[in-house]
Formats: structure tokens, C-alpha cells, sequence
């Protein structure tokens, strides 16, 4: 049985000074780097936000569209986002204080232009797979446990696709290890992640109860 800790997208473009920071995003680091050396997870995986030049989720790529209007990708309703974590550039890099020595797998999301992906598992589409819960899967992953950025976002839609596509699967979100874009919206997703099923809990009490 295999204890595994998910990091979503701690990367320079969404930390202060990137193209789409979320409000104290690098506060997290700190977090990840201290569960990470706790020595209580068999397995690290992180997601990393990998973006082609010109997504069709960037409101660049939508003549008159502002960042965070509105729009549409692929007939679906979209956020249209500032260009970020565009492929091979420093905005797409994982924040330099973070600890990748103790990653075991990256699992890179957001590469079809026509899509987007929020969740670490799938396209938002719901039919592209990533092959993040094959890959849980093959190495008996039984507890995961879920931070990073941002909960409004990435983090809740990877926790609850974890509980959809990993049965029997105890998945776990650590609140203080994530941040959010809108204080309402996080308001929501912790509902919704509460709702699925999903525990909520702070890193303090995992890395006391580790130790």
C-alpha cells in the first residue's frame, strides 16, 4: 500500500511575479518541501501547467478578449486567462525553492491547444486522460493526499477526478498547503471536495502525526 502526496502546479507563473500569480502562491513551498522531507509519502508526484504557444484558453488567442473574461474553446464556456506557463519558459518552471529532488514523476497537463486542464488527470473535456491515475494505479497508490495551487482551480478539480478515477482510493486535501484566485471560489470548492468525500486537513497536523 503506497502513501502518495499530489503538488499541483507550484510554478513560477503562478506565483508572485508570474503571468497568473495567485495571492501569496509561493507560500506554499514552504509546505511542500516540509511534507516532502517528512519521509511519510512512498511516492511524490507533482503536475506542472504546459502550455503550447498560443492556448486556445489564453485570452490572446481571442481578438478583443480581456484576461479572466468570459469565453468560449472548443463550444465549451471558458476562462480566458493571461498567457502562462507557456512550454520551455520560465513562467512554466517549477518556483525555484521548491524541493524536485524529492519528486518522483511530473506529470505535465495542458498541451492540446484546443482544451484545457485544470485537473492533473484529464483534459477538461473529460474524455483526454493524462495517465496520472494509470500511473497511481500501477504503484498501489491507497492514500493521496492533495496541495498546491490553486484551489479554486487545478487543486479541486485534481482531488475530485482522484476520487472519481481511484476507487477506494482515501484522498486528502491540505488546505494550508494551497491558495486560491477568488476567496468565494475557494469557499466552493472546499464544499464541493467535502461533499465528494474528500477530508480536509492542515500540513501541522500531518507532519505532527508523522513525526
Amino acid at each position: 500500500m503506497t502513501k502518495a502526496l499530489l503538488v499541483i502546479d507550484i510554478q513560477n507563473g503562478f506565483c508572485p511575479g508570474g503571468n497568473l500569480p495567485v495571492a501569496q502562491g509561493d507560500e506554499v513551498v514552504p509546505v511542500a518541501n516540509a511534507l516532502m522531507a517528512s519521509g511519510q509519502y512512498d511516492l511524490v508526484v507533482a503536475s506542472q501547467d504546459w502550455h503550447p504557444p498560443g492556448h486556445g484558453s489564453f485570452a490572446s488567442s481571442h481578438p478583443g478578449a480581456k484576461p479572466f473574461d468570459m469565453g468560449e474553446l472548443s463550444g465549451k464556456p471558458q476562462v480566458l486567462w493571461p498567457d502562462h506557463c507557456v512550454q520551455g519558459t520560465g513562467d512554466a518552471e517549477f518556483h525555484p525553492g521548491l524541493d524536485t529532488k524529492r519528486i518522483d514523476h511530473v506529470q505535465r497537463k495542458g498541451e492540446n491547444p484546443a482544451v484545457d486542464s485544470y485537473s492533473a488527470f484529464r483534459d477538461n473535456d473529460r474524455s483526454a486522460l493524462t495517465g496520472l491515475a494509470g500511473y497511481l494505479a500501477s504503484r498501489d497508490v491507497r492514500e493521496l493526499d492533495v496541495m498546491g495551487l490553486a484551489t479554486d482551480y487545478c487543486v479541486k478539480f485534481s482531488a475530485l477526478d482522484a476520487v472519481e478515477m481511484l476507487p477506494g482510493v482515501r484522498v486528502r486535501f491540505i488546505e494550508d498547503g494551497s491558495r486560491g484566485i477568488d476567496p468565494a471560489g475557494v469557499i466552493r470548492a472546499i464544499a464541493e471536495m467535502k461533499a465528494a468525500g474528500i477530508a480536509v486537513t492542515q500540513s501541522t497536523d500531518l507532519l505532527k502525526a508523522g513525526a
